[in-house]
């Protein structure tokens, strides 16, 4: 990959979803520190979204509160009174404690606002959930509304998966709509498929392993997509044509000789063609015309097809804002599930670290390159779960690690020592940061692979 291959424009738009995102659910976060330590008298020095080590963007000091943006976009953070966190100030801890310190309050209030950021999360991916739902409805494909079967990539194909093929059921539990093979297969570690070929129904069994092989084919694309046909729908104005030329209607059987009655037949061949005149077999009405065009550098010949779901037909079932509630709920459940299933599957070997880690590019790469709001939000309410679990993590420096030490104090009634929580800041802190750095440099990695 080199950089002027780049589309950045869409890197632009992808970048502008994520920080939008991750602003929204850092600063709900941060609140949710910040409203009960209010509530239970604690000052709050700093609030502030991202990390300002040395200087910050922006602050300005309302109250006793210095709001402010920081310029390392990893996260953001409040600063409580008489708190050891990641400002790592322990020069208060050194005078007598005060009534309006952290360390002041009774354990049952420090427990309240340790929790508080990761219980605004959950909520916030329940109400996006229900929202979603509410105003957009379920749209969803049915397996019997896909009239040309599957493509399979190599990683079906090693199951036994041929092109044309179409999956009815896993384990034998039938699937009704297209689009959660992939998932199923990972969280619920299938031991077998049913696919419909022809007439014929057959089992193909996943074999040990292969759900580490299909979490390392994820991020080049699904394993299955629907087929359809090459109709024109448009043709560029900037389409350079030697030969006859394209028009709205026609469909393309072959690629310089080579037949492609599907889409997904001539993406791969048009790789090998760019920069070149290519010749193109269509048929129009029942004539069948060559026609010869040059590819361009980014392996476009010019037109736009008839979009997949015009030969597809999708269920669109809409609910009322009472029956959108309950689907949130579940929603958001099964989001924490497929989460926590993904961590153990990690411990486990079943999927490969270096396939299933990722810093902030691979989370700004799940944007889509257009501005796509229903996407936008449905990300959003995935990444507020991923936050409140990956914090509720009994790890020191985060949420879990303080909670955990309340806790023991709850339950023995002896508080551990300042220079303790210091020490465990600290050995916390370098292990978030030893752990972000070896995803980034993973995704780093990727790109120039």
């Amino acid at each position: 990959m080199t950089l002027l291959a780049i589309d950045w424009a869409s890197v632009g738009v992808k970048a502008a979803q994520f920080v939008l995102s991750f602003s929204i659910l850092v600063v709900l976060h941060e609140l949710g520190h910040f409203l009960p330590a209010k509530w239970f008298g604690c000052r709050v020095e700093k609030f502030y979204l991202f990390f300002d080590p040395w200087f910050s963007l922006w602050k300005k000091k309302k109250g006793e509160t210095e709001y402010g943006l920081g310029w390392i976009p990893f996260g953001g953070y409040v600063k409580i009174s008489g708190m050891i966190d990641e400002s790592m100030d322990t020069e208060q801890l050194k005078q007598p404690a005060q009534p309006w310190e952290f360390r002041s309050k009774p354990a049952w209030q420090r427990l309240i606002i340790m929790l508080g950021g990761v219980v605004v999360n959950v909520i916030l991916a329940i109400v996006i959930f229900i929202g979603i739902t509410w105003y957009y409805g379920e749209e969803q494909l049915p397996v019997k509304n896909i009239p040309y079967g599957l493509q399979t990539d190599a990683t079906a194909k090693s199951i036994g998966m041929q092109d044309g093929d179409n999956v009815i059921s896993i384990d034998g539990q039938p699937i009704e709509y297209f689009g959660t093979l992939e998932s199923d297969i990972i969280f619920k570690q299938a031991k077998n498929l049913q696919v419909q070929r022809g007439d014929s129904v057959l089992t193909l069994s996943i074999p040990e392993g292969f759900t580490k092989k299909l979490m390392a084919n994820r991020r080049a694309g699904s394993m299955v997509s629907p087929r359809f046909p090459i109709v024109i729908d448009s043709v560029s104005k900037e389409a350079i044509f030697t030969v006859n030329r394209l028009q709205k209607g026609d469909a393309i059987i072959a690629f310089n000789g080579i037949p492609t009655p599907y889409y997904q037949d001539l993406t791969p061949l048009k790789e090998k063609y760019k920069d070149s005149i290519v010749q193109l077999t269509v048929l129009r009405g029942t004539d069948t015309l060559p026609i010869r065009v040059l590819e361009n550098s980014k392996g476009s010949i010019g037109f736009f097809p008839k979009q997949p779901f015009t030969y597809m037909k999708t269920i669109t079932t809409r609910y009322t804002l009472l029956e959108s509630i309950p689907i949130g709920f579940t929603h958001t459940w099964e989001t924490l599930g497929r989460y926590v299933t993904g961590i153990k599957q990690l411990f486990t070997g079943e999927a490969a670290v270096k396939d299933s880690l990722g810093s902030v590019i691979s989370i700004g790469n799940t944007f889509p390159g257009i501005w796509d709001w229903e996407r936008f939000w449905t990300l959003t309410g995935i990444f507020s779960i991923v936050l409140a679990f990956m914090n509720v993590l009994p790890i020191p420096a985060l949420d879990g690690g303080h909670a955990l030490f309340t806790l023991y104090e709850m339950i023995t009634g002896k508080k551990p020592s300042d220079k303790f929580m210091e020490y465990a800041q600290i050995g916390g802190f370098v292990l978030l940061m030893s752990l972000m750095a070896y995803a980034l440099g993973l995704d780093v990695w990727r790109i120039f692979k």
